[in-house]
């Protein structure tokens, strides 16, 4: 009894051969994204302040639990601190693409990153 393998000509691996070349070509073209620019940080939704991520630096915002404690180097931001019980905003790690976020959310705190084109968050992946 012949397998389904045993029944692809030429073609059919010439044709599965090149939609492969073409998948692996777009897929890093097609998902690059933009390089974040910016850090925008918010308190109760409202923004608190804004950083190049061209310099580092560290920003304390101060929230109904406490102090959160912001930290952006070149290209990357993340939250260092919070005093949050379950800490997942601090578990978030570090912030490399835009539009990417951390929900410091018992201390009414986010951080997130900006760039060039706004067409998704991270909350949509």
């Amino acid at each position: 009894m012949k397998t389904w393998l045993d029944l692809l000509r030429t073609g059919d691996w010439a044709t599965v051969l090149i939609a492969a070349v073409v998948v692996a070509i777009s897929f890093p073209l097609l998902w690059s994204g933009d390089k974040a620019e910016r850090a925008v940080v918010r308190l109760d939704g409202r923004v608190v302040a804004e950083f190049p991520l061209a310099a580092a630096c560290r920003y304390t915002v101060k929230g109904p639990l406490g102090e959160t404690l912001i930290e952006i180097t070149p290209g990357r931001a993340r939250v260092l601190s919070d005093p949050g019980p379950r800490q997942y905003c601090v578990q978030q790690g570090w912030l490399t693409r835009p539009n990417a976020i951390a929900i410091c959310a018992p201390n009414h705190v986010s951080l997130s990153l900006s760039g060039r084109d706004p067409s998704h968050d991270s909350i949509t992946y």
